[in-house]
């Protein structure tokens, strides 16, 4: 039991917002705490896995990246794009061709050191929590960020029935929201939506969250993207959920996010507040 002035030595690093380079959000009062879970729901290749890596690495900050659903030459070409703003499509040729081009990316890869990866497609809790000791073994600190990318590669048992599904992913939220208590990172973890809002064109709501696992989470976001005719992509990304600030549980309510389809770095627009 602790009183209100020892609850603040009990605090620790938990409520402390990681850096977020997402200004249209911190203007709706969303921000990613240290000490608290989040889910982020989007249909698939909206760009969920992208604005996830953009905020591992622009963030700057000591992270642990769970990349299920993308391989290493996705990621690692995604990263090398957002750090240098060179074409991750060259970057990509290069780092899969017999040469050496790709090592001219080192020295400012090697910058980014605390970012690291784990790339198996079906983790279980405890691969996760190993590789967490494992990170506070080797830099002496729990990682500040921790992206699940998603929460459905995750094994978590065998789930026969539609009932058994969401009861599982419910329970693996549970088990999220404690990691992030019991280590001070913030969790952030990617998902699915239902059917209606799987093209991704469009707000979705809280109720569009794939087996409704609104409960747990401190925020929930969730993504549409509108696509122009010369390839240019906008991100929009809404607070349906969100214990520390605004929230519009409809979707309609968004910030929008500009992405360079070349360097994929991710951008306020000038009129980010919907």
């Amino acid at each position: 039991m602790f009183s209100l002035n020892q609850s603040v030595r009990m605090r620790g690093a938990a409520g402390e917002p990681i850096p977020s380079p997402f200004k249209g959000l911190r203007k709706l009062d969303v921000e990613f705490r240290r000490g608290d879970f989040s889910v982020v729901c989007a249909g698939g290749g909206t760009g969920k896995s992208l604005a996830a890596l953009w905020l591992a690495v622009s963030s700057n900050v000591p992270c642990l990246y769970f990349s299920a659903d993308s391989t290493a030459a996705t990621q690692l070409s995604r990263a090398t794009a957002m750090i240098t703003g060179d074409s991750a499509k060259d970057i990509k040729r290069k780092l899969v061709s017999e040469g050496s081009d790709f090592e001219e990316y080192s020295d400012a890869l090697m910058k980014r050191w605390w970012l690291r990866f784990n790339y198996s497609a079906r983790p279980n809790p405890k691969e996760i929590e190993t590789h967490l000791e494992s990170y506070r073994e080797v830099f002496g600190i729990y990682p500040h960020l921790v992206v699940i990318d998603n929460i459905t590669n995750v094994d978590g048992g065998g789930a026969g029935t539609a009932e058994e599904y969401t009861f599982g992913l419910e329970g693996l939220c549970d088990y999220f929201n404690e990691m992030a208590r019991e280590t001070h990172a913030h969790v952030m973890a990617m998902h699915h939506v239902v059917g209606e809002f799987s093209s991704g064109n469009k707000p979705i709501p809280l109720s569009g969250m794939k087996g409704k696992i609104g409960r747990v989470p401190s925020l929930v976001l969730t993504i549409h993207a509108e696509v122009d005719g010369m390839e240019g992509r906008t991100l929009h990304i809404s607070p349906v959920k969100n214990r520390e600030g605004f929230t519009d549980p409809s979707g309609e309510t968004f910030s929008s996010y500009e992405v360079n389809t070349s360097n994929l770095s991710i951008t306020d627009v000038e009129y980010e507040v919907f």
